[in-house]
């Protein structure tokens, strides 16, 4: 399947003019630090900037709300920490997910355009 998928590559690239073909490349498949580093590249780097200081101080008070709960001797304190972690771990997790949702988001649009700079070599070739 691999071998099919570069031979495919290849083909596109033949057909295309030098700046298609250094804008197809830059479409390639990234790794897991590539899409990380891709979130703050975008128009809402602000935002993502911010959410993640958000996730940072959000996980750092579940971790402190844990030590309490550990330390508590009685059963309302328990409740009290134990209930203020899980909100904490809650928030936290949420917003690693809304990073990874856009990493997929930018991971699609990434296919989309090389589907069209795909189909634009086509109608090219045969218009």
């Amino acid at each position: 399947m691999k071998n099919n998928m570069e031979e495919i590559d290849e083909l596109i690239k033949e057909s295309l003019t030098k700046e298609e073909a250094e804008f197809y490349d830059s479409l390639d498949e990234q790794n897991l630090l590539e899409m990380v580093g891709g979130l703050f590249v975008t128009k809402n780097r602000w935002l993502i900037i911010m959410m993640n200081l958000v996730q940072l101080i959000s996980f750092i008070l579940f971790i402190y709300c844990l030590v309490q709960f550990l330390d508590a001797d009685e059963t309302n304190k328990l409740i009290k920490w134990g209930a203020g972690g899980f909100v904490f771990l809650l928030m936290s997790s949420y917003l690693k997910l809304f990073s990874w949702m856009q990493m997929d988001k930018n991971a699609l649009l990434r296919e989309m355009k090389r589907l069209e700079l795909q189909v634009s070599s086509i109608a090219s070739k045969k218009g």
